[in-house]
């Protein structure tokens, strides 16, 4: 039997508050999203005393949560607390990576001509010097231009035009921009009969999923150009970028393509706490009834909750490797 075990520690000006109680509390990661989040779920009162935490949690306090069975800990989570909220007799506590920090203006700019990795370092001079950039994405931009926006604004922008997987490490204040799919940072092994909890897993084959993505690039001078690829007569995905070369819009359908046209599984399932994943790992998901089903999956989002119900993790697996 093993026993639930839990390390929360806010910094607030150098001053460490380590937390005595927890209700819940969610972890959520995926390659979609440019941050990581967390939910720390505390009861708003103990034995009738409020609880009165505003003079050592405040927005921009640092957390670290590690979660674990038995005193052995894994580090889930670290960034900064974003709000503090009360509602239905819970005192909530939400929390975002180092993407905080880039929620703020920028100077307007024009870069031309400009790629994913200058416009990020410019980000990095404006905002926030200490951190260091880690991109081999290499896809370039005729003209980038930065107007009225945050260093989230322009990210999100650059994350939907290119479908670059792009994350901070927190703890070592790196900013990652790599192609999608590519990044493998571990390996973990989930079995239909032994490990995995819930399944909403649908296996579906790529002849069966028809997709024609097409990528469409208006220049500096107002001129569209576009390029198509994948398979005409199912679903149509279009995409809109800026100023780019028609090698790097290839790159952009044929990163696209590959997400939504593969021979595997599509949905997400539930497992325990052990082993421990995270977005960019690749699952060996097998089957024992159905072995043709089985496969390594490109991890694409992790949603763990832990309360005294226990730990559970939403797995969601992306393309088949």
């Amino acid at each position: 039997m093993f026993t639930m075990d839990w390390n929360i520690v806010f910094d607030k000006e150098g001053k460490k508050y380590k937390l005595g109680l927890l209700a819940e509390c969610e972890i959520v990661c995926s390659v979609d999203n440019l941050a990581d989040a967390a939910t720390i779920v505390l009861p708003e009162a103990v034995m009738n005393q409020v609880l009165n935490l505003e003079d050592k949690i405040t927005r921009g306090c640092g957390v670290l949560i590690q979660l674990g069975y038995d005193g052995n800990l894994v580090t889930e989570f670290e960034g900064f607390v974003q709000d503090i909220t009360t509602n239905d007799s819970t005192l909530k506590i939400v929390c975002e990576d180092a993407l905080f920090l880039f929620r703020v203006g920028v100077p307007d700019v024009e870069l031309k001509p400009s790629s994913l990795k200058s416009i990020a370092q410019y980000l990095i001079d404006k905002i926030d010097p200490t951190f260091s950039l880690s991109c081999d994405y290499d896809i370039s931009y005729e003209k980038f231009v930065i107007h009225q926006a945050t260093g989230f604004d322009v990210l999100k922008k650059l994350q939907e035009e290119t479908k670059a997987n792009i994350y901070f490490d927190t703890t070592n204040k790196v900013l990652h921009i790599h192609p999608p799919y590519l990044e493998k940072a571990g390996t973990v092994r989930y079995s239909m009969q032994q490990n995995i909890e819930k399944s909403t897993l649908e296996y579906k084959k790529a002849i069966d999923k028809k997709v024609e993505v097409t990528v469409e690039s208006t220049d500096s001078k107002g001129v569209v150009s576009s390029i198509t690829t994948g398979t005409t007569g199912g679903e149509k995905i279009t995409l809109k970028v800026g100023p780019m070369t028609a090698a790097d819009m290839k790159k952009v359908a044929d990163a696209s393509l590959r997400k939504n046209s593969f021979d595997g599984y599509s949905g997400s399932f539930d497992g325990w706490l052990v082993p421990f994943v995270k977005p960019t790992y690749s699952a060996i998901i097998e089957d024992q009834d159905y072995p043709y089903k089985d496969g390594t999956y490109y991890i694409v989002g992790v949603k763990t909750n832990f309360s005294e119900s226990g730990g559970i993790r939403t797995i969601t697996p992306g393309i088949k490797l």
